[in-house]
């Protein structure tokens, strides 16, 4: 039974969300308990681009629905849907209708978290308008249940190994990452990627041992602050996912890499993202990274700009 003694439904609600560079570690892990195989990622988060979202109750519409502009996000306006009546049945308020507006930055299929972002933030937006927030575990079951894999937006923004397919984190590796400054380039011409054509798990069991090393050698990096370390395994979980993503551009973010004294690349391994990592605690980082823009230019690799890894 509706509380009618709750307030109406806000007029509005607005929420936002993060993207992200790629990642820096991916693959498969074995649990610790258990022993079974885990997918899991540690991505690059990134401040900006970030998606806003608007959810404007809508009398026109039937109690429920729930329409997105762009018209094509078909999975966050699914999410937005779900959320109204999570949040109508935490709240004791009506379950309405209404539109969801996104507005932000974040390129499309680039392997940015651009589906994950919109989906969170029209959520969040709907559950600014029921005048409640949902926890990060809520809006992960919500995010998984309709994606079936999701990328760790709505966590803070500490270093986490994510199981992306169970909406779960796995490990926790610290406060923040080791002072990196990147610069950010495309593959494949910056050609969106079909992540549902991906193979979901076809890791060997040599892989899935070489991956809980570097699981070790990730958390180490945390803990030291150590960039040099994080940069040789993120340039390893790079070469690794060339038999599931392989770029045609991987040797050349090598080659300029090692000339221009980076710590190592990473690379979107279900998107065409990459950047090279340069310590942040040197000087003349971003010099460095001047010069391996100009060596990636010559080979004919698009760069986008220069960043600090947020959190560091």
């Amino acid at each position: 039974m509706l509380d009618s003694s709750r307030p109406d439904v806000r007029a509005r609600g607005t929420g936002h969300a993060p993207s992200h560079h790629g990642e820096l570690l991916q693959g498969c892990f074995p649990d610790r308990t258990t022993g079974a195989r885990r997918n899991g990622l540690v991505t690059l988060r990134l401040d900006e681009p970030r998606t806003g979202a608007e959810f404007r109750p809508d009398p026109a519409l039937r109690p429920g629905e729930v329409r997105v502009v762009p018209e094509d996000r078909v999975n966050t306006a699914l999410a937005a849907a779900t959320a109204v009546r999570v949040c109508a049945r935490l709240t004791g308020r009506a379950v309405v209708g209404g539109r969801v507006l996104l507005s932000g930055g974040v390129p499309v299929g680039l392997g940015m978290g651009s589906s994950t972002s919109d989906l969170i933030a029209a959520v969040r937006a709907v559950a600014d308008a029921y005048r409640i927030s949902l926890g990060a575990q809520e809006v992960a079951d919500l995010a998984v249940g309709v994606e079936s894999a999701s990328d760790p937006l709505m966590l803070d923004a500490r270093p986490v190994l994510f199981a992306q397919r169970e909406g779960a984190v796995i490990e926790v590796l610290g406060e923040r990452l080791p002072p990196l400054v990147v610069l950010g380039c495309l593959t494949g011409g910056g050609a969106a990627v079909d992540t549902a054509a991906l193979p979901v798990d076809d890791y060997t069991d040599a892989e899935v041992a070489e991956f809980a090393a570097l699981r070790e050698e990730v958390r180490r990096a945390v803990r030291l602050g150590d960039p040099v370390l994080l940069g040789r395994v993120c340039t390893r979980s790079a070469l690794l996912n060339q038999r599931r993503l392989p770029k045609a551009e991987l040797p050349a973010l090598l080659g300029a890499a090692d000339r221009a004294g980076a710590v190592g690349v990473q690379v979107a391994h279900s998107g065409n993202v990459a950047g090279v990592l340069f310590r942040a605690d040197r000087a003349g980082s971003r010099t460095r990274a001047a010069e391996c823009a100009r060596l990636l230019a010559r080979d004919g690799v698009p760069v986008t700009g220069v960043f600090d890894a947020p959190g560091c």
